[in-house]
């Protein structure tokens, strides 16, 4: 195996565990390997192309003498000419190890898509993961350099699971990251404000229906970055509910239950809903990082973020039925909904009954009750601020 002095190899592992992290990383990990196999590219194709949809685009990262060296790029491939499919996974071979010379200058794929980058020799393996499928890694070099050795496919051999294992790392952390954004635009479609503080009630995040809310200033705002109620007694009560929930005193088993409480607001609406959450830190990092908590906020008289479009899917309504029920739910009386719809009130106590009919219920309670506890809000857009 080529000589890889521990210097080297520390070099190496750091990056390719730095791109696990961040795809930004890829292109330092990949010219080190470069470097190490004195190749012109080196190249890791994270997602081949599907050849059957017209514009359907592949993704790989590639390093050397191009646009966009070591950079995530998606790329075209619309020659299915490559005489690199179906290799057995996790097996490092060349070009020699499936053709002869002869083979090889002739293949199309050699003439269209290598000689003009001169790319000659080539070694590769086809990277099984658990969760990403198959990933393709290629090493080239120049037709002017030595093709690859035993000692080249070894000490890619040895590599290999360190490459297998940041891939990994890289998914699983792209999937939580995905899972994570997910639920909290679920979170905003139901119209619930989320602020992440820390123990001083200092805000770390925020999303966009509680940034509404703390601009407003009705009932709770910012003060020095830090969470506050409107009036005082609210704001002890806040400050104390921040403390026991960091402390941990109300527990039911061995679990530590949220702290609850209704905030006054200035204008006189409905009083705002306030839970406090601890974040659980992981057994691993006790002392560690910064503690925090997610305080969910609901304010009662905000407008319904249902969607017209799968409203009118679940229930059955026309355009009409669904445009009256979301300003019922609302919250206007018949006679408000059909003047903000500039419709006659006769009409709407026809969409009305129409309603009542195709949802089984009886009364306009009722009504406003199934559409807050449907799934319809879950049906909306991602929210534009």
């Amino acid at each position: 195996m080529n000589r890889l002095d521990v210097e080297q190899l520390n070099s190496l592992l750091s990056a390719l565990y730095d791109a696990s992290m961040d795809n930004h990383g890829w292109g330092d990990a990949l010219d080190q390997l470069k470097a190490l196999f004195s190749a012109n590219y080196v190249t890791l194709i994270l997602k081949m192309p599907d050849t059957q949809a017209e514009d359907e685009l592949g993704l790989m990262v590639s390093v050397g003498d191009m646009q966009n060296s070591g950079e995530v790029v998606y790329f075209p491939y619309r020659h299915n000419l490559t005489p690199f499919t179906n290799q057995t996974p996790d097996k490092v071979f060349t070009v020699d190890d499936l053709m002869s010379e002869e083979e090889w200058r002739d293949s199309p794929y050699r003439k269209h898509w290598c000689a003009c980058n001169d790319v000659y020799h080539v070694m590769a393996v086809d990277i099984s993961t658990p969760d990403s499928g198959t990933l393709r890694f290629r090493i080239t070099r120049p037709e002017s350099s030595a093709a690859f050795s035993e000692d080249d496919k070894e000490l890619c051999r040895f590599l290999l699971p360190h490459i297998r294992r940041a891939l990994n790392i890289r998914n699983l952390l792209d999937r939580s990251q995905v899972m994570g954004s997910l639920y909290s635009k679920a979170i905003s479609r139901l119209s619930i404000a989320t602020v992440v503080i820390d123990e001083s009630g200092q805000i770390l995040d925020e999303n966009v229906f509680a940034k509404e809310i703390l601009e407003s200033g009705d009932g709770l705002k910012v003060v020095g970055g830090r969470l506050e109620a409107s009036y005082p007694s609210d704001n002890r009560e806040l400050r104390r509910l921040i403390k026991e929930t960091f402390e941990g005193k109300r527990t039911a088993g061995d679990k530590t239950l949220p702290e609850a409480m209704s905030v006054t607001r200035p204008s006189g609406e409905v009083s705002l809903g306030v839970v406090v959450e601890s974040i659980p830190s992981t057994a691993w990092a006790e002392g560690k990082g910064q503690p925090a908590a997610v305080v969910y906020i609901r304010d009662a008289v905000g407008k319904s973020q249902a969607s017209n479009e799968v409203a009118k899917k679940l229930f059955g309504l026309t355009p009409a039925e669904t445009a009256l029920s979301i300003q019922l739910a609302n919250g206007l009386s018949l006679e408000e909904a059909a003047e903000a719809l500039n419709i006659r009130r006769n009409t709407a106590r026809a969409h009305l009954r129409a309603i009542f009919s195709k949802t089984g219920v009886r009364r306009q309670t009722e009504l406003v009750r199934i559409f807050l506890n449907s799934v319809a809000a879950l049906g909306q857009g991602d929210q534009e601020h």
